[in-house]
């Protein structure tokens, strides 16, 4: 048990060393005192399909940015439940936004993947801003991301927003995105590098230029990625152009989802697709987090009844703890939810369950009344 002991407390050191370098390190949104390149176009490109509950709000919030020379495009992806004229009513008339019907979805393409690519044919920008229906955004956001995007020179500025959660399936799963990135991810590898690992994004809120979305081919070639966001960020590093991560501090926030169902659901649709459609390595990853977050808490439990104060299994529980504890003070989540950390490693459990079975039963996962199965003999990056 003493070897199994130390090579998870050497995990878990790595993990949070990790973490706080890229604490340190991270890039985080400032509100900017001027605008950069006030000039210079932006087209702000969302898919929607079934929004009717946040469109409104969304058009409103993004209308209303400090940011002068704007476009805001939305492509109505076969909603049946009003999306796109309650996104026109929220505009009173506004000539920047244009509402665009999208196309049936072609063999081989996921929905999102294809309802961008409309977009980006669509764009007039030198700028292209790809974000969710479901995104907030502050007055001066816009404004703020572009100015460090200047700064950086990115290509490819992928920005982070700030994770609201409030049930207990949301708060318990969702900030587990901000350990892996956080946790995973060294940042000078990710922005200095040309590693294919070390590339990630959220698609969310992706902000490209122009010129490098085009040298990358767009979505075209992740056209069937199910986590075609970080399927772009590698193409751009691969390319030679820079990417680069930010945290949103607050100036841009998501609710992804708001009950457990949506969270299993929406986790579910990814978590194979994230580690490279492998049952395996899925396998793997789940007892590699299981050992990390939940065998020492068990150890500890036996421990107890028995001996007392187990001096192994009570240090590798609090630095399991204390690294969740770390990402979530690093991006504004609740550092009390960290205290069940080996709770989020067994609903993460469920979720690669239901993943598999999708994958079993169906030949991918389903989201949004579709089987969105990748498609045969198409690139993943």
């Amino acid at each position: 048990m003493t070897i199994l002991a130390l090579v998870i407390a050497l995990a878990l050191i790595v993990i949070c060393a990790t973490a706080i370098l890229n604490t340190l390190l991270f890039i985080r949104l400032h509100p900017a005192p001027a605008l950069p390149a006030p000039d210079v176009k932006v087209s702000v490109l969302i898919p929607a399909r079934n929004e009717a509950a946040v469109i409104s709000e969304t058009v409103l919030a993004l209308l209303a940015q400090t940011y002068p020379h704007l476009e805001l495009l939305i492509l109505d992806d076969d909603s049946s439940d009003g999306t796109a004229d309650l996104a026109r009513a929220a505009a009173h008339d506004d000539s920047r936004l244009t509402i665009l019907r999208g196309q049936p979805l072609p063999q081989g393409w996921m929905g999102k993947n294809w309802a961008c690519h409309q977009l980006s044919q669509h764009a007039s920008g030198e700028i292209l801003v790809f974000t969710d229906a479901d995104v907030c955004w502050s007055p001066d956001a816009l404004t703020a991301a572009l100015s460090r995007m200047q700064r950086e020179q990115a290509d490819l500025f992928a920005v982070w927003p700030t994770q609201v959660t409030e049930t207990w399936g949301e708060r318990l799963v969702v900030p587990l995105m901000a350990l892996a990135i956080f946790g995973y991810l060294p940042l000078p590898l990710v922005h200095n590098t040309s590693w294919a690992p070390f590339a990630a994004a959220n698609g969310q809120c992706l902000i490209f230029r122009r010129r490098a979305y085009q040298t990358i081919g767009g979505h075209q070639p992740v056209r069937g990625n199910i986590v075609e966001d970080v399927a772009l960020a590698r193409r751009i590093k691969a390319a030679g152009l820079r990417l680069r991560m930010a945290d949103s501090a607050g100036l841009i926030t998501c609710r992804m989802y708001r009950n457990w169902s949506a969270v299993r659901d929406g986790f579910g649709k990814n978590i194979l697709a994230g580690h490279g459609n492998s049952l395996p390595f899925l396998a793997f990853s789940t007892l590699f987090h299981l050992s990390l977050f939940v065998l020492p808490l068990l150890w500890l439990f036996a421990g107890l009844h028995s001996t007392g104060w187990p001096e192994w299994p009570l240090a590798l529980t609090a630095l399991g703890i204390g690294v969740r504890m770390l990402t979530a003070a690093a991006t504004r989540q609740r550092l009390q939810d960290a205290l069940l950390m080996p709770l989020s490693a067994l609903l993460m459990t469920r979720i690669a369950a239901q993943s598999v079975w999708w994958h079993v039963r169906f030949g991918g996962p389903r989201w949004k009344g579709r089987t969105i199965a990748p498609a045969k003999g198409i690139p993943n990056a």
